[in-house]
């Protein structure tokens, strides 16, 4: 069973145009993704993807294996089925492919290890999602996060970006959770998830696992301990990378 990881990128990100370039802690955002992501020791490939120029140079700048895809894409999962197609992989059905979001330099090989083992231990599984606990109020109420609510199983029943699930009072005891920016899916089942239209509750919700939910199917949860995990939605995100950085342990190792 193949292992591929593709970090999608792109520059015109709506909500922080340039993101991927832009420096954090004086090394550009998607330089963090690819070198802690590259820690995961088990990779058959690890590439990024995009359709900028300015992303491609650097990426072979850095040497780090880099795929054109279409400037079309408006989901990051459409350019990362494209990438791998293009990958020169070979991927048969069975085989997982891990969507590291480009706005993630705060991951580590636990989380993306969490995110391929449901995969390669239960054939009945198909896609996976990081969740991160959430124990901030902030974050609850933060509609820039994505927010999970699943079944005893594990399975993902929802989305959102409003806070979930509900309570009068948030306290970490809630057992909130947010989405992380990892994504593991058996290739078969992320050519089925490409191929078919955006879902309303997708839409409504700008959340694509939502298409999962609204055509019968289920993502299960890969959870990870809380840790200062922070995704880089906005400018003013990069000041929390920053200050996470001081004290997490794979800064300095690359």
């Amino acid at each position: 069973m193949k292992i591929i990881g593709i970090i999608p990128a792109r520059m015109a990100a709506s909500r922080f145009p340039g993101k991927p370039l832009h420096p954090i802690a004086g090394r550009p955002m998607i330089e963090h993704c690819f070198e802690r992501a590259k820690m995961f020791g088990r990779w058959d490939g690890l590439f990024l993807a995009t359709c900028d120029q300015e992303i491609k140079a650097f990426a072979e700048e850095k040497d780090y294996p880099v795929l054109m895809t279409a400037d079309t894409h408006t989901r990051a999962l459409d350019r990362v089925a494209e990438a791998a197609e293009k990958s020169g992989q070979d991927l048969a059905d069975n085989d997982i492919v891990v969507c590291v979001q480009g706005d993630e330099p705060l991951l580590g090989e636990d989380v993306i290890e969490a995110v391929v083992a449901p995969l390669e231990n239960d054939p009945e599984i198909d896609g996976t999602m990081l969740a991160v606990p959430i124990v901030d109020k902030e974050i609850y109420l933060n509609p820039d996060i994505v927010k999970i609510v699943n079944d005893q199983k594990g399975d993902v029943l929802y989305t959102s970006r409003a806070p979930i699930p509900y309570c009068k009072e948030f306290t970490p005891q809630l057992g909130a959770k947010r989405v992380g920016g990892i994504f593991g899916f058996r290739w078969a089942f992320l050519k089925w998830f490409t191929g078919i239209p955006e879902s309303p509750l997708e839409i409504v919700e700008s959340c694509d696992s939502n298409r999962i939910c609204d055509n019968g199917f289920r993502q299960r949860i890969a959870p990870v301990p809380y840790r200062p995990y922070f995704s880089v939605d906005s400018p003013e995100d990069v000041a929390l990378v920053e200050a996470a950085l001081k004290t997490d342990p794979l800064w300095g190792k690359y």
